[in-house]
């Protein structure tokens, strides 16, 4: 089922943020090519500094997005932390080591996707309609709520 463009929005600022919380390197975020035959509307691609990094950037995206209701329909990579996968449907999040995103170079790969900046996505998400909004805030203050519980 395709998610709604506010959704779909949401879940790619979510797992941006995750990212940038376990101090994520170089975060890049594609939006595919229509018509390419690709499986997916958007990436987010990261790196972290070593295997231990990398698997809680992971947990965290997941942790994140299960609060919104979403589980990664398939994921794999995790055990071996050179490139974790988190399919989400629309969304595809790739968590590398830096070596792995070296060898393996989506962005280059994918350079007909359009590259997408977080500030443009929160800026949209700024401008969305009140209801949506708060919607969202309600979705974060949960995801607050249970983290302090996990503490």
């Amino acid at each position: 089922m395709k998610a709604s463009p506010v959704a779909l929005r949401y879940q790619i600022l979510a797992a941006a943020r995750a990212c940038e919380e376990k101090k994520a390197h170089d975060i890049s975020i594609l939006q595919m090519a229509a018509g390419t035959g690709i499986f997916t509307d958007y990436f987010v691609i990261c790196s972290g500094g070593n295997p231990r990094q990398v698997q809680a950037i992971a947990d965290e995206v997941k942790d994140r997005l299960q609060i919104a209701g979403l589980d990664p329909a398939h994921s794999e990579g995790y055990n071996q932390a050179e490139w974790i996968l988190l399919d989400y449907v629309d969304l595809v999040v790739h968590i590398f080591s830096e070596r792995a995103r070296r060898y393996y170079d989506l962005e280059r790969l994918w350079k007909s996707a359009r590259r997408l900046r977080l500030e443009d996505l929160q800026a949209a998400s700024r401008t969305a309609k009140p209801a949506k909004r708060a919607a969202e805030k309600r979705v974060v203050a949960r995801h607050r709520t249970t983290v302090k519980k996990k503490r």
